[in-house]
């Protein structure tokens, strides 16, 4: 969710200096762009992995800021509700054993978690939606107290002029619901993978995390239950986009998959953010215009699936991120790492081969092949590159492994490394064993007891073994 800011109201004035400051700073872009100002830097990966604080009854826990401040930890931060928590991971150049090194800094971070929330009588958990959150855990009184949370909330209800949001998702089940608030978001935990790149690539890069996305949320699901209801496979996907619906046009809604490829560049879509999305935190800073703390402000309240971020490094040199966002979080880190592993690799040995997607892939194909994978998980019949038609888990096992071994190899990851984590995949797509299908099978055999499942997860979670291995 970003960055904190000084107040939660605004006014009309605010609202046209913070315009013509992103409007500046967008054109101060085009310039970077144009005269090669990034760094080209060898690619780069890290993670956010988001959290649920889980009370002893295995219900929300809301006691985040008590957590925080017994952890004091730079790298674990508050999220929307105040049973969430944000986990960061330092980057690391992909190359030799980065992999394990994110997962051993994951491990080493999230017990230092454990061991906080055990002092206040909770757990963790990683996990697209927890099964036992209800409607009630999601109102005002449980969102986090930072200003921008409110200012957020505030400003999506005045877009929707007031009015109620819609919940409406049909899978299994068909769960129906008018939220009063943007508080249905923190029922979705994610882990969203970072990866910079150069400026001469992040175009294809992006594109390619677009076709991509299909397999990798149906590789990862994690969210079949909301509410009591059986949804989605990946049900994190239509409750994030309703959960920030602003009511209006669709180009105009700011969590979607996006309208099209980019053409040239990954400028386009600043150039999409200044002309079709409405500020929603208009809060002006005082830096200088080279920081573009406006525009990336401005960015970070337009949650597309697949985002370009901007940062900058210790010298003050700006770099371009890729923001993978689509993957829930959990079942456990080896998975979680594996999924990383899957995706640096796949996307490294598409982009080498320098052709745009749309000559294998229409856009609205790509489109289609995401809802459906949120919807049916690994089974989901899908056109494939040149328009064949394939289920996802062929597509994995028989294109995307394959692809996402050399990828690394290209990037430099140690043969042992690549073997290991890829490893992971294959195990389960042997199975067909994802944290979606472990949680319906594990029903499937106990019974709709939504927190006897959650007593399951937690256990197989913290026994450290990947979700293919889980047995019921």
């Amino acid at each position: 969710m970003g960055q904190e800011i000084d107040t939660s109201h605004f006014t009309p004035a605010d609202f046209e200096t913070f315009g013509i400051r992103l409007r500046q700073e967008t054109e101060l872009l085009e310039g970077w762009f144009r005269d090669g100002v990034f760094a080209s830097t060898p690619k780069v990966g890290g993670f956010e992995l988001e959290a649920y604080l889980v009370a002893a009854d295995l219900s929300p826990a809301p006691i985040v800021e008590s957590f925080l401040e017994r952890l004091a930890d730079p790298l674990v931060v508050p999220e929307l509700a105040t049973f969430n928590a944000e986990i960061n991971g330092t980057p690391q150049r992909l190359r030799g054993d980065a992999l394990s090194r994110l997962a051993v800094e994951l491990e080493a971070t999230w017990k230092h978690c454990v061991q906080a929330a055990a002092g206040l009588d909770a757990r963790l958990a990683m996990i697209g939606i927890l099964p036992t959150v209800r409607p009630e855990h999601l109102d005002m009184a449980h969102m986090s107290p930072l200003n921008r949370y409110r200012a957020l909330n505030e400003q999506i209800l005045q877009l929707r002029r007031r009015r109620p949001f819609t919940l409406n998702i049909r899978g299994k089940d068909h769960l129906f619901l008018e939220p009063q608030n943007v508080m249905t978001e923190s029922a979705t935990t994610s882990f969203q993978i970072h990866l910079q790149v150069s400026p001469e690539e992040a175009g294809r890069l992006y594109n390619w995390s677009k076709v991509l996305a299909a397999p990798m949320v149906a590789v990862s699901a994690n969210s079949p239950f909301l509410f009591g209801c059986d949804l989605w496979e990946e049900s994190r996907i239509p409750l994030f986009e309703q959960a920030f619906s602003v009511g209006g046009p669709f180009f105009r809604e700011r969590a979607t998959f996006g309208l099209r490829y980019v053409e040239d560049s990954v400028l386009e879509c600043f150039h999409a953010n200044l002309d079709r999305f409405p500020v929603l935190l208009p809060q002006v800073m005082d830096e200088p215009p080279e920081r573009l703390a406006h525009l990336r402000l401005h960015n970070g309240t337009i949650w597309r699936w697949n985002r370009p971020l901007i940062g900058f490094d210790a010298t003050g040199t700006p770099h371009l991120r890729i923001e993978h966002r689509v993957m829930p979080a959990g079942p456990s880190i080896a998975d979680a790492i594996a999924n990383a592993a899957l995706y640096f690799g796949t996307v490294q040995s598409f982009a080498e081969e320098g052709t745009h997607p749309r000559r294998r892939m229409p856009f609205s194909v790509a489109k289609g092949n995401f809802y459906q994978a949120a919807r049916e998980g690994l089974d989901a019949e899908v056109e494939w590159l040149d328009r064949r038609p394939s289920t996802l888990r062929q597509v994995l096992t028989d294109d995307l492994l394959p692809r996402a071994s050399r990828g690394l190899t290209e990037l430099g990851i140690a043969a042992a490394e690549t073997e290991h984590w890829l490893g992971i995949i294959a195990g389960r797509l042997r199975t067909g064993q994802t944290g979606s299908a472990w949680q319906r099978a594990w029903i499937a055999r106990h019974g709709r007891d939504l927190t006897a499942l959650t007593a399951a997860y937690l256990e197989h979670q913290e026994s450290g073994l990947p979700v293919h291995q889980w047995p019921l």
